[in-house]
């Protein structure tokens, strides 16, 4: 069970270092407002990711409960639409690309809100959600909807100090991503390695 847990929150890590809309989001608007602006910002799309796991947690569970075959389709679904985004990651371009450049001063709470309503009303993140937590279900006796719970509690705790990270670090990081061309290349071969190894896992 163990094991597993911290095969999750490794896989987390990498996924919130890897470059992507949030992050260079948090990035901006940290170098744009301020430190506190961006903790704002990590907050509001954290709470946002407890509702995907509120929706997954319960949705999932029905399917368990109610049809196991079902649910077994579903991880085989989950697994090929891992391997499409490490697709993607991999078609993708590598560089970081950081631009303050006519971004408005928000306050902390409209960052807040900004934040929570982009990741609520993205539906790439309740498939990734729904592909992505059933894969490290760790037991057999305790209930999924805890496990769900769990699950998204460590998705939550670790990808805001990923991002409240970026965000206190916002100058220096976006100063060293410009300058090296390469570090977008490690992220972006971490985050295909995580998609695959994930979609194989399930796969065996």
């Amino acid at each position: 069970m163990i094991e597993i847990l911290i095969s999750f929150a490794f896989a987390t890590a990498v996924l919130s270092l890897s470059p992507g809309p949030d992050n260079i989001f948090v990035i901006t608007q940290s170098i744009v407002n301020g430190t506190k602006y961006g903790i704002a910002t990590v907050v509001g799309l954290m709470s946002g990711c407890l509702v995907h796991t509120t929706l997954v947690a319960f949705g999932v569970s029905t399917i368990i409960k109610e049809n196991e075959s079902l649910f077994f389709i579903i991880k085989l679904l989950g697994a090929s639409y891992l391997l499409f985004l490490a697709y993607k990651v991999y078609k993708s371009d590598a560089k970081i690309v950081l631009s303050n450049t006519n971004i408005q001063k928000e306050s902390v709470f409209q960052l807040f809100k900004k934040g929570f309503i982009m990741n609520v009303l993205n539906p790439k993140v309740a498939l990734f959600f729904l592909a992505f937590f059933p894969q490290f279900l760790f037991s057999k006796t305790i209930s999924t909807v805890i496990q769900f719970y769990t699950l998204g509690g460590i998705f939550i705790l670790v990808s805001f100090l990923v991002f409240a990270g970026i965000a206190l670090l916002s100058g220096s990081i976006s100063s060293y991503l410009k300058e090296n061309d390469k570090v977008g290349v490690y992220l972006k071969w971490g985050q295909v390695t995580v998609f695959i190894f994930i979609a194989i896992m399930i796969l065996l």
